[in-house]
C-alpha cells in the first residue's frame, strides 16, 4: 500500500473538495467558449443566450463568423459559419464585430468587412439576414450599407441600438464615432435633425461602441487603447439622449496583471424582467503575445445607487449558471 505524507493527503483532499465545490456552484469559467474569438456581442433570442464574435485571426483568415448559444451561460453550443464571404460577394476578408437584432420575424446581422482605408476601396459595413438567430445568413443589400469614411470614422465596429420604435446604427474606428437613424427596412438612413450621420465621439474614444438604456438614461460605452496591446479597456458616459452629448465618466473594464491583459470590445446582456446584467468581452491570456490570441469571457455587471457602473473584476471563474425561463 502506497504511503502518503500529510502534505500529499492535504493537497489531494483540497483538489477533491475544490472540484466538488466548483461543480456545485456550477460556474461557466473564463474563457466561456473555446478558441480565439474577439469583439463579442451577447444577446438573448428565444430563451437562449447567444454570443456573436469575431474570429480572431490574421485578416486574410477572417472570412467567416461563428455563433454560440446557451440555455444557462455555462454549456455552449457552437453554430459554425453562420455567414462567410461566399454569401457576401463584396466581402473578401476582415469580417469583424457582428451586431444583431430581430425585426419583423427576421434576424439582421451587421458586420464590417475588408478593413477599408479610403473611400476608393470596396468594403465597409454590411447587412445580412436570416430566418433564425443561428443562420445561415445571406447578404441583404448586395453591397455595403456604409462604404465611405464619414466624420473621420472608419466604417467598422457597428452596433445596432433599438430605442422605442427607432433603430440606430452606432459605429466607427480611428477615434471617431457616428450615430445614424436607420430607415424602416434597413436599406438606408433618415436624418437626425439636419444630419444623417451625427458624430458623438467622447473623450478617449477609439472604437467598439455599445449603447443601452436604463431608467430613462442612455449609457454609451466604448473601447480605448490599442486592441493588440495590454492596455485595451472600456469606458462609459451617460446622457439624456442617444445622440448625447456624452462626457466620459470612468474606466470600468481593463487588464488585471494576475488574470489577463487587453480586456475590451464588449457588449452587455440583460436578463428579461430582472435587474441582472452581464458584460461579454474579450481579453488576452497572460502567456500569449500574439495580438490575435484573444478569448471571449463573461462577468457580472452591477450599478451603484446613483446608477453609475461599478468597476468589473476579471475572473477565471466566470459567472454562475442562470437558466432562462
Amino acid at each position: 500500500m502506497r504511503n502518503f505524507s500529510s502534505i500529499s493527503i492535504y493537497i489531494f483532499l483540497f483538489l477533491i473538495f475544490n472540484q466538488a465545490s466548483c461543480q456545485t456552484e456550477n460556474f461557466a469559467g473564463n474563457p466561456v467558449i473555446k478558441g480565439w474569438y474577439a469583439d463579442p456581442e451577447g444577446i438573448i433570442f428565444n430563451n437562449r443566450y447567444f454570443i456573436y464574435p469575431t474570429y480572431s485571426a490574421p485578416y486574410e483568415d477572417q472570412v467567416f463568423m461563428d455563433a454560440f448559444s446557451s440555455k444557462d451561460l455555462v454549456t455552449w453550443e457552437k453554430h459554425s459559419r453562420i455567414i462567410d464571404t461566399t454569401a457576401v460577394k463584396w466581402a473578401k476578408y476582415a469580417m469583424w464585430a457582428p451586431s444583431i437584432i430581430k425585426k419583423d420575424d427576421k434576424y439582421f446581422l451587421l458586420f464590417g468587412a475588408n478593413d477599408i482605408q479610403s473611400d476608393s476601396q470596396q468594403g465597409g459595413i454590411g447587412v445580412a439576414v436570416a430566418n433564425k438567430p443561428e443562420g445561415p445568413f445571406k447578404d441583404y443589400l448586395g453591397k455595403p450599407l456604409i462604404t465611405t469614411i464619414i466624420n473621420g470614422a472608419q466604417p467598422i465596429d457597428q452596433f445596432i441600438f433599438k430605442d422605442e420604435e427607432n433603430y440606430y446604427l452606432i459605429y466607427g474606428g480611428w477615434g471617431h464615432c457616428n450615430i445614424a437613424l436607420l430607415n424602416n427596412d434597413f436599406t438606408g438612413f433618415q436624418k437626425i435633425g439636419e444630419e444623417v450621420f451625427k458624430e458623438i465621439t467622447p473623450e478617449g474614444y477609439v472604437e467598439g461602441p455599445f449603447m443601452f438604456k436604463r431608467n430613462n438614461k442612455y449609457y454609451f460605452m466604448w473601447s480605448e487603447g490599442g486592441w493588440g496591446g495590454p492596455n485595451y479597456k472600456v469606458a462609459y458616459a451617460i446622457a439624456d439622449s442617444p445622440t448625447g452629448p456624452f462626457k466620459r465618466i470612468a474606466t470600468i473594464l481593463e487588464q488585471d496583471p494576475e488574470i489577463a491583459t487587453g480586456a475590451g470590445h464588449h457588449s452587455l446582456i440583460k436578463v428579461p424582467n430582472k435587474e441582472e446584467w452581464y458584460i461579454v468581452y474579450h481579453r488576452r491570456p497572460l502567456n500569449e503575445t500574439d495580438a490575435n490570441h484573444r478569448v471571449t469571457c463573461i462577468e457580472k455587471l452591477t450599478f451603484d445607487k446613483e446608477g453609475k457602473i461599478n468597476k468589473i473584476k476579471l475572473t477565471n471563474k466566470g459567472v454562475q449558471a442562470n437558466p432562462l425561463k
